[in-house]
């Protein structure tokens, strides 16, 4: 019975990781995807005010 919680704690270690390593990459590429949304507001937004005459 031993070997069956050890290899319990180790596949939900490795899990958490995975899920950790996931999650960042996601959280970075969304960071990433807001901040070029902003940047494109703000580009567009300077444009209507400079340009529109």
């Amino acid at each position: 019975m031993e070997t069956g919680n050890f290899t319990y704690y180790v596949v939900a270690l490795l899990m958490i990781v995975i899920g950790f390593v996931v999650f960042k990459k996601v959280a970075g590429c969304m960071i990433r995807t807001v901040v070029t949304f902003v940047l494109v507001a703000i580009l567009a937004t300077l444009y209507y005010l400079y340009f529109r005459q």
